[in-house]
């Protein structure tokens, strides 16, 4: 037979892949990348072989399992978009886009060591989210709700930064909330 062309998974074999990227997602996110992925396997009810077959090494899984959060983190900042209020979903976003970049440098850290190129792999829904993102960030300008003066570039940078600020609080949320409200006051006009 020739040709390249992939057949659809079988129902139950969709069904495993979804569980175990549900379970990668949710293990790998809360106890960092370390997690064996016999572990991975256990918790999603499947053989490792299967898990195998859809994942055939762990830095495959790890790129799927932020290639999927970097997809739903573009899903929702396109839901975000669509709202009416155009400064409540720009800041709504940004909190989205940092509170879901948790752990994500400890994911690239792997891939780049495993000699996965990262920024080819997750450019498609990075470029998706920075798109959105300025988008939000015009109409917030337009509506006088952010600094006129602030470029992707710098809201960008802020948002890694803001990022890095939450990671050394932990996980209290007061002060979580306060680094929120001292940068959104920041981002606002004066």
């Amino acid at each position: 037979m020739s040709g390249t062309q992939e057949r659809p998974l079988r129902a139950d074999a969709a069904r495993n892949r979804a569980r175990v990227l549900d379970v990668a997602t949710e293990v790998f996110t809360s106890r960092g990348v370390g997690v064996p992925t016999e572990e991975i396997a256990r918790a999603a009810g499947v053989g490792v072989g299967t898990l195998f077959r859809h994942f055939p090494t762990k830095e495959a899984l790890l790129e799927a399992v932020m290639v999927r959060r970097l997809e739903e983190m573009a899903a929702m900042t396109a839901r975000l978009a669509a709202g009416t209020d155009r400064a409540e979903a720009f800041f709504a976003c940004f909190r989205l886009v940092v509170e879901r970049s948790s752990g994500k440098n400890e994911f690239a850290h792997a891939l780049a060591a495993a000699g996965v190129d990262v920024h080819a792999a997750l450019r498609a829904p990075t470029e998706e989210i920075q798109t959105r993102l300025a988008a939000l960030l015009s109409a917030a300008q337009q509506a006088g709700a952010v600094r006129p003066e602030l470029c992707l570039p710098e809201l960008l940078a802020v948002l890694v930064g803001t990022g890095a600020m939450l990671e050394q609080l932990g996980p209290d949320p007061a002060p979580r909330e306060r680094i929120f409200e001292v940068v959104f006051d920041g981002l606002r006009p004066r």
